[in-house]
């Protein structure tokens, strides 16, 4: 058979239709493409021909792989850098809920990254990106009394929450149903929620008492949008009965508000999507989710990462984040081991006797048997409307 050398000075030396002749021949001896053909031939005759690339074999197992997909079913779909974060949380009890999780498969998984984790992952979540808004408009109550905040690079400690309302209305706005007051820690990421029944300004104010009394840390300041929920006498006055300051953000600026409204999404509306809960026995199933499991999975199992500084490189922002770690390991970390308080060491030791499968499961069926319940009820309501 003829070298590549000898066919590439053949067919420079050649005519036109000889060359034709020629690249019939080549492409029938080498099976090549015709224009890949063509352009082997047009380049020098002693080219050296390049070493054939070596294909980097296959590094993490197919059983490591669906090992990571479970943990990160159970564990809501966290994104990749949060998801290798919690795997050290999660190992342990994933050999007791699954099979063949061997130490060399949790050596796979620990040596994993981030980017590899996305890529291992990639077709599992083309169905999973959808985002709706919500209804709230900005109230206007007693706005001088409350200074503007917005951005929090002066907080360095726990204590100073962002507060929002998250509606469970459906497709209709009409009537009275359930909202979800969210609360996040700015330093830690800590997050408590409740479930009010209407937005009264009373039945907001009695849910943050309630979520103050089991925080973790003391709460040093609030901060909102301008909704009339929280810009009303009753929160102003609860704030300075308990000392602490009391902002808000910009109208129409959600960026000043941005760890609620991301909270927003991850712990309120990706877990009870957008049906429509309306009732007082709905509220109370709600709240038991948010006073149990869910409390646990997502301050003590489930890490999230702080923004450290923003960058603008021409016209692109470059932003930088630190490590991924736990609400509970950030406020840990905040104390020393030897002034740590009460509730954060029972709060640590909890962990250790916790099983996050067990916290995820027990979660799903909660939330199927809302569901059903909204189901049930729009299907009333329909029948109601027909009749």
């Amino acid at each position: 058979m003829a070298t590549l050398s000898s066919y590439r000075k053949r067919y420079q030396k050649a005519g036109r239709l000889d060359r034709s002749k020629l690249l019939n021949e080549f492409c029938t001896t080498t099976g090549y493409h015709r224009k890949y053909a063509i352009a082997l031939l047009r380049r020098p005759a002693d080219e050296k021909p390049c070493a054939a690339t070596r294909r980097r074999g296959t590094t993490y197992s197919a059983a490591a792989v669906r090992v990571l997909e479970k943990i990160w079913e159970a564990a809501g779909y966290p994104w990749s850098v949060r998801l290798k974060a919690l795997l050290p949380h999660w190992l342990p009890s994933a050999r007791r809920h699954m099979t063949g999780v061997t130490p060399a498969i949790e050596a796979e998984l620990l040596k994993m990254s981030p980017r590899q984790m996305d890529r291992r992952l990639q077709t599992c979540k083309r169905d999973r990106k959808r985002r709706i808004y919500g209804h709230n408009k900005p109230g206007t109550l007693l706005k001088q009394q409350i200074p503007i905040r917005t951005d929090h690079r002066d907080i360095v400690g726990p204590g100073f929450l962002e507060i929002d309302l998250v509606e469970h209305c459906g497709p209709s706005a009409s009537g009275r149903f359930v909202y979800s007051l969210n609360a996040t820690d700015v330093h830690t990421g800590w997050t408590q929620t409740r479930a009010v029944l209407g937005k009264a300004e009373t039945g907001v104010c009695a849910a943050l008492e309630e979520i103050r009394a089991e925080l973790p840390f003391a709460l040093l300041g609030i901060d909102s949008d301008n909704g009339s929920e929280f810009i009303n006498g009753h929160l102003l006055r609860w704030s300075r009965r308990h000392g602490m300051k009391f902002t808000r953000s910009r109208a129409y600026k959600k960026n000043d508000n941005a760890h609620i409204e991301q909270k927003n999404w991850t712990h309120v509306r990706r877990i009870f999507g957008w049906d429509r809960y309306d009732t007082a026995e709905q509220c109370a199933a709600i709240n038991l989710v948010y006073r149990g499991d869910l409390f646990h999975m997502m301050n003590l199992f489930q890490p999230c990462v702080k923004l450290v500084e923003k960058v603008r490189v021409g016209n692109r922002v470059r932003r930088k984040y630190d490590a991924p770690l736990t609400p509970l390991d950030r406020l840990a970390a905040h104390c020393p081991q030897a002034s740590q308080p009460l509730a954060v060491q029972k709060l640590l030791a909890a962990r250790l006797n916790t099983d996050p499968f067990a916290l995820s499961l027990r979660i799903d069926k909660a939330l199927s048997r809302l569901l059903r319940s909204a189901n049930a009820a729009e299907e009333k309501a329909r029948g109601v409307s027909v009749s």
